[in-house]
């Protein structure tokens, strides 16, 4: 019965979802559009591409990529708000329902991620979707790299790259997210991870922060 009624929901809401796109109005889809449009051309830039058209190529394969990640987040919203108001009596039935469409969700995201990357691939070299992946990412993955290095003078090679093997994933998994706010969570998460790592080799972070400001200091200083 638990089961039946669950899908029952989940394909009425389904229905809900599917017709939310077609309320935006005309003016929010053109604002919305060059939104992406902008956003999307802004990292190309920074490729350098000469051709142009392999330029437009680009900059449309990104801006999709935005577009098709809005629709899925918001499908996923539109569902959750509809679970918790008809199944806020029932805990078992939400928390089910609720986590059935989290796992949808995230299928879907990776399913998408996967399409997008082998997309860039066929027009662009490695360091390209890399610089690609950054610039949805705010390049906060090469500023913190360089971060740490900067505060741990005495990193080995060994911690370095496993520095660089948590925040490359930390980057795969912020592309997908649908804010700035959780977009800079995903790294946060693994910058724990880091310091964990960092400080059961026997780093003591604090000290290499407070020493690290110092040199900055003295560096703006001129000395």
């Amino acid at each position: 019965m638990m089961r039946l009624s669950i899908l029952a929901l989940l394909l009425c809401i389904t229905n809900v979802a599917n017709t939310f796109a077609q309320q935006m109005s005309a003016e929010e889809k053109a604002k919305y559009e060059k939104a992406i449009t902008e956003r999307a051309a802004k990292i190309v830039t920074g490729l350098e591409i000469s051709d142009q058209h392999k330029s437009d190529q680009v900059r449309d394969l990104i801006k999709d990529q935005y577009s098709n990640l809005n629709d899925i987040h918001t499908s996923r919203d539109q569902k959750v708000k509809q679970i918790k108001d008809q199944l806020q009596d029932n805990k078992v039935e939400r928390d089910s329902a609720l986590a059935k469409e989290n796992r949808r969700t995230d299928a879907a995201l990776n399913k998408l991620h996967q399409k997008y990357i082998a997309k860039l691939t066929r027009h662009l070299t490695n360091e390209q979707v890399d610089q690609v992946k950054n610039g949805m990412t705010y390049n906060v993955l090469p500023i913190t790299y360089k971060a740490y290095q900067e505060e741990i003078l005495t990193l080995t090679a060994d911690q370095k790259k496993q520095i660089m093997v948590w925040l490359t994933e930390a980057r795969e998994h912020a592309m997908d997210a649908e804010s700035s706010d959780k977009k800079h969570a995903w790294f946060g998460k693994y910058k724990g991870r880091i310091n964990n790592y960092l400080s059961a080799a026997g780093y003591d972070l604090k000290k290499e922060g407070i020493e690290w400001e110092k040199r900055r200091k003295a560096k703006a200083q001129g000395n």
